[in-house]
């Protein structure tokens, strides 16, 4: 068995363009690829995996209709953005059970293959994807994090606006919702005092600190890879306005990248998206880690190779020594 001959598994949803850049760049290396989303199981996707049969702990398929991977030789996995089915055809209570037996079946097939690299691996993108933890990570690893209250405490918060002002309001999990019909979404937004009320306690909210930026930075970070990008908008929420934005790309000094990289290291991340402000002085502050965030439109305006790079890595199937 030749290292080109074992597969690569994408797992992502149908119309994913960060994921057809990277398949690009794996086609072009003459790497095999299998592209698959857990939506299509019973229609276009099949899976089957024994277990005790063999010397190898799990032996079988995994099938759409035009590729075929063997598990036992799958080389790596990048879990991009798949979508997991809802069976909206089925009753309620049928719907529910079904899609438990998929997540199970499925995903427990996955997180039994013989170890390959997995950018990441949902469990690790799981565990990574809280904002609180993040906080309190980058702050023991020394990053600069800015003052934040994460409190469903109207008091607490109104005592934390007072001192800290000016404060901004921001989610603790992007979660895409409708009103009236409507689709909508949340950013970074100013918040005062007077504007706290008794709806709180409903749920906690993140406040934090306004830092006084004069850029955003974008940064990736594949295996010992780093992209770092420099956004400048004059916008309290850069994503508000892609318009508006312009792009350069910018070196690190190595009192950032270390502590950025031990952050993947402490998640157990092969790759991770950071966002950072920097302000006037030449600082750079903490604002978020995601773990599987965007960068395709980065690539596209600065020409940064960072496809080519997680490519690259997904054929290596492992990590170049340590990071930190």
């Amino acid at each position: 068995m030749t290292q080109t001959d074992r597969p690569v598994l994408v797992a992502t949803e149908p119309l994913d363009l960060t994921a057809d850049m990277v398949i690009t760049e794996l086609n072009r290396k003459g790497a095999p690829v299998v592209r698959f989303n857990p939506a299509d199981i019973g229609t276009h996707l099949t899976v089957s995996a024994q277990f005790g049969v063999c010397p190898t702990p799990v032996v079988g398929q995994l099938r759409t209709p035009s590729r075929t991977a063997d598990l036992k030789r799958v080389r790596s996995v990048y879990w991009r953005r798949p979508v997991w089915p809802t069976f909206e055809h089925l009753q309620a209570d049928d719907a529910r059970y079904a899609a438990a037996q998929v997540r199970y079946g499925l995903g427990g097939v996955l997180h039994a293959l013989d170890s390959p690299l997995w950018v990441n691996h949902p469990l690790r993108d799981i565990a990574a994807d809280y904002k609180p933890a993040q906080l309190a990570v980058a702050q023991r690893l020394g990053l600069t994090v800015p003052p934040t209250l994460v409190t469903n405490d109207p008091d607490k918060a109104r005592q934390f606006t007072a001192a800290y002002g000016p404060v901004i309001a921001k989610t603790l999990r992007w979660t895409p919702y409708e009103r009236d019909g409507v689709p909508m979404t949340s950013w970074a937004e100013p918040v005062a005092t007077d504007e706290i009320d008794d709806t709180l306690r409903v749920a906690p909210h993140l406040f934090q600190a306004r830092v006084e930026k004069v850029a955003d930075l974008r940064v990736l970070i594949v295996g010992r890879r780093v992209f770092a990008v420099r956004i400048d908008s004059g916008l309290l929420d850069w994503r508000t306005d892609y318009d508006a934005l312009s792009y350069s790309v910018v070196g690190l000094p190595e009192r950032l990248v270390k502590p950025l990289r031990r952050v993947l290291d402490h998640f157990g991340l092969v790759s991770g998206s950071f966002d950072l402000a920097l302000d006037g002085d030449g600082d750079f502050h903490w604002l978020e880690l995601n773990p599987n965030g965007q960068w395709g439109w980065l690539e596209e305006q600065t020409g940064l190779e960072m496809s080519a790079a997680i490519a690259s890595l997904l054929i290596q199937g492992e990590l170049d020594g340590h990071r930190s």
